[in-house]
């Protein structure tokens, strides 16, 4: 891995987004989970990838077993992942955004779709602390994205 651009994609990532924390979504056994961490997971948990449409390189949330244990002493079941596989093919909406409704819901709010981007706010605000929702494969950021908001 190429750990100077893994870097300073999380770095610039960090200096970009409105908020540093996160609930991470993940399948483990059967089971889905949510995890509260701060940014300091980040490079833990995040993995250097290609991006599609020659975007150069992109830090994903795609976690391994390792990654998942790591989260897991943060996190808490969610749903089964039968009845999350079930939500997702019976709704227009991907797992990503799926997840983000269930986790919104959890907490006694009202979850609607929208395209705000993570410069100017979370995806849910908990107890005044506002939240990125990622559930794995999500993209973080690429090169590509990245060299636009810093243009």
């Amino acid at each position: 891995m190429n750990t100077s651009i893994f870097n300073y994609l999380i770095d610039n990532y960090n200096k970009l987004s409105y908020t540093h924390n996160y609930i991470f979504g993940f399948e483990f056994n059967h089971t889905i989970y949510m995890a509260h961490a701060d940014a300091e997971v980040l490079p833990y948990v995040l993995t250097l990838d290609k991006a599609s449409r020659g975007a150069g390189y992109s830090i994903r949330f795609k976690p391994n077993k390792n990654q998942k244990m790591l989260l897991i002493t943060k996190a808490e079941v969610l749903c089964s992942a039968d009845f999350f596989e079930n939500e997702v093919a019976e709704s227009k909406y991907n797992a990503g955004e799926i997840f983000e409704k269930m986790v919104t819901e959890k907490f006694g709010q009202i979850w609607e779709k929208d395209n705000v981007p993570f410069t100017v706010d979370g995806d849910i605000t908990v107890d005044g602390i506002a939240y990125q929702i990622k559930f794995q494969k999500a993209t973080f950021i690429n090169e590509k994205q990245l060299a636009r908001l810093q243009a």
